[in-house]
């Protein structure tokens, strides 16, 4: 049984996203679901960071992609995210 694929669209408007950024840096406590919410925005940032650059087919990708969305904003990225990207999200056709 396989799951469904999902799209790449943030979950959370713009302003909310930078709310949780902002609180995060400030090294406040997040609730559970405000750190699930963040941590999914991010990860769909980083996979259509990815999919751009294979798109010009542009080999630097991972390293830009890793750093400009994750290393930047002091977050720790998933396990394997790379390869997650294409098992989880559908391809914009």
């Amino acid at each position: 049984m396989t799951k469904s694929k999902r799209t790449m669209k943030l979950s959370i408007s713009k302003k909310k996203y930078n709310q949780l950024l902002k609180k995060r840096r400030l090294k406040k406590k997040l609730t559970k679901k405000q750190t699930k919410l963040l941590n999914d925005s991010l990860y769909i940032q980083y996979c259509r960071c990815l999919r751009a650059f294979e798109y010009k087919k542009d080999k630097r990708g991972y390293a830009i992609c890793m750093n400009s969305v994750y290393k930047k904003r002091n977050s720790k990225p998933p396990k394997n995210a790379s390869n997650k990207c294409k098992q989880k999200f559908k391809n914009k056709t």
